[in-house]
């Protein structure tokens, strides 16, 4: 078998931050049509090269090949038995398990999609399942999707929502000398961030795995001038909810819990972008096959990825991958041999091929 940290470290080396993704589609590509029993197509910097054995299943096998900016850490290191770079855990490492399947199974027990996709790291609009899903929809359709996403080589099920709102507090203006003569919009914001600071969120336990709500101020905007009492302020407040609920219902849990600091005649909530989640949907058959190969108990996926974009598509997905999370997007990003080659051998038990 081809050495997976190696080959990582080659897909490492090759610049991909996003939208500028066309030298590592080339190379995807040039991989894929090279094996005979794949159909390979090209959408953008969006390859795609699928199995037609005629199975009564197919299973989407997804992952990005965009990374963040780079920080000091463009190129390939290999450590031992751990590679560092940009993208090395997000998401090179599981783009190596990808095309090592598709280039060593040549007759998995149900047919297989194996999708590299441009812009996920970017404002939605770009991503490149959404190109796909407008231009050719049947080449991301299937009946179960695994996304190798980097997970620490864990089943992380479904993903949670998100939403941002914006928080406008009223005031109005004064001079500092005298402020008592105006009302401070900043200063009406304490309330407001103290709700935020001590936000309890629930944790639903959804197909034995269990969510966790969160509440995080992250931006705030105000002031007229260093001798003005400000008449306006506003906070961003990003929103992570579990996948029992959509967007609506989440906005109005917001409006209900925040309700206390605001002055219905002057504040308002505004909805500034959404994402709903997505359910764990282990109980599809390929997907409970792949929770019993992993031989590790599955849990909640707190972040918000592409298997949404699937489930909203009815196709149970879930994020499985090499690399630890809490290093994405790191200067010291980093993947070790061990989870690239339990992942693999995951992956490949659950296509037959191994």
């Amino acid at each position: 078998m081809t050495d997976l940290l190696a080959f990582t470290a080659e897909l490492v080396d090759i610049p991909s931050v996003s939208h500028d993704e066309a030298a590592i589609a080339d190379h995807v590509e040039g991989l894929l049509r090279a094996v005979p029993w794949l159909e390979v197509d090209r959408v953008g910097h969006n390859v795609v090269a699928r199995t037609s054995l005629g199975r009564p299943q197919r299973l989407v096998l997804a992952g990005h090949t965009d990374t963040v900016p780079a920080n000091g850490n463009e190129r390939a290191r290999i450590e031992g038995d751990v590679l560092w770079g940009l993208g090395s855990a997000d998401m090179k490492s599981g783009c190596a398990v990808i095309l090592e399947l598709a280039r060593t199974v040549p007759e998995p027990a149900c047919d297989v999609t194996y999708v590299l996709y441009e812009c996920e790291e970017v404002e939605a609009r770009h991503n490149g399942l959404r190109r796909l899903l407008g231009e050719r929809p049947e080449l991301v359709a299937g009946d179960a999707a695994v996304l190798c996403e980097p997970t620490g080589a864990v089943v992380e099920a479904g993903c949670q929502g998100t939403l941002r709102i914006a928080v406008t507090m009223a005031g109005e203006r004064a001079h500092t000398a005298r402020p008592w003569a105006g009302t401070n919009a900043i200063h009406r914001l304490a309330p407001l961030l103290e709700l935020a600071a001590a936000y309890e969120g629930r944790r639903p336990v959804l197909d034995g795995c269990e969510f966790a709500e969160a509440l995080s101020a992250v931006r705030v905007d105000g002031g007229v001038a260093g001798n003005v009492v400000p008449d306006a302020a506003t906070v961003h407040l990003n929103h992570r909810y579990a996948p029992d609920r959509d967007s609506g219902e989440a906005l109005a849990h917001l409006r209900h819990y925040l309700r206390p600091a605001l002055d219905e005649a002057g504040d308002t909530v505004e909805l500034l972008d959404f994402a709903d989640g997505a359910g764990p949907g282990l109980g599809h058959p390929l997907l409970a096959g792949l929770v019993a190969g992993a031989g590790t108990t599955p849990r909640a996926k707190l972040g918000w990825t592409d298997v949404a974009f699937f489930s909203a598509r009815g196709i149970p997905a879930t994020n499985f991958g090499p690399g630890e999370p809490t290093v994405a997007h790191m200067a010291g990003e980093r993947v070790d041999r061990a989870q690239l080659e339990t992942v693999f051998a995951a992956l490949a038990s659950l296509l037959g091929g191994a």
